[in-house]
């Protein structure tokens, strides 16, 4: 494993705008930080300063952290498709399989590239978020730190499934500007299914069969948290009350989808003609 791993490093290290992108999808993460000092003036009167709101308590900021950090996937993807891309591009695929490494290997040293950035940035969310909530949260006892800090979990999850499906449109149409195209494309197909069975159905079965599509699955692993914040403002607004808790049937959709991709992307590149 860690074999296959530092060959993909080096390579990635080697190719100046994947050195790049890395170190923006590490440092994009630190942007959670702004949050907390960001003051908002409201037309003068008074200064909003969501650090003094109580938005990063504990355990509500384990969800917000990792739901703005989420955001920024996009950038990693560049890299996982350029992965792919550079490949064919340079001719180093080949090169490998001439070298000994087994198509086998090669598909699990980019899904081990893959867990590595995702458990990375999982580790500096959960350390920029820890920072933020000593300093601002109200409660600093150690038993509601760690809770919901399931969210990180959902968040390491959520960034392998959605690489590993940009690892299968890399390797699908081996071009990395088509791939993103196709998370696009994707997102689109998902939205027109989900109209069709409703109007062939009813909106709630329809959202049940949504839930299990990739993008969307991925999504619902850590739910948007204003509605969460508007409920700890406003708890006599009983209608705002909604289910934001990390599921595990929801973790289970995800790493499915991931390892389905992984598997889809091998025998791609099992049965292609290089």
């Amino acid at each position: 494993m860690f074999r296959l791993l530092n060959l993909e490093l080096q390579k990635l290290l080697l190719n100046r705008t994947s050195k790049i992108l890395i170190f923006v999808s590490f440092i994009l993460p630190f942007f959670v930080i702004l949050l907390s000092s960001l003051k908002i003036n409201v037309f003068g009167f008074f200064t909003l300063e969501l650090g003094e709101l109580g938005v990063f308590n504990f355990p509500i900021i384990w969800h917000l952290t990792t739901f703005f950090a989420s955001q920024f996937k996009f950038f990693f993807a560049i890299v996982v498709v350029s992965m792919i891309g550079n490949e064919y591009s340079n001719k180093t695929l080949k090169q490998n399989l001439i070298d000994g490494l087994s198509k086998k290997e090669f598909i699990l040293s980019k899904f081990y590239t893959i867990v590595f950035f995702s458990l990375i940035s999982t580790v500096l969310i959960a350390l920029i978020s820890l920072c933020i909530g000593l300093y601002y949260s109200s409660y600093n006892e150690f038993s509601i730190i760690i809770q919901q800090t399931n969210f990180l979990l959902a968040y390491f999850v959520k960034l392998i499934g959605f690489f590993s499906l940009c690892l299968f449109f890399g390797m699908l149409v081996k071009r990395s500007a088509f791939a993103l195209a196709f998370l696009f494309i994707l997102f689109i197909v998902e939205w027109i299914t989900f109209g069709l069975i409703t109007w062939q159905s009813d909106h709630q079965f329809a959202e049940k069969i949504q839930n299990f599509f990739p993008l969307k699955a991925m999504y619902k692993l850590i739910d948007q948290p204003f509605q969460r914040i508007a409920m700890s403002k406003f708890p006599e607004k009983s209608e705002l009350v909604y289910d934001y808790a990390v599921h595990w049937n929801e973790l289970i959709i995800v790493l499915g989808w991931s390892a389905l991709f992984v598997f889809l992307s091998y025998r791609l590149l099992k049965k292609r003609d290089l």
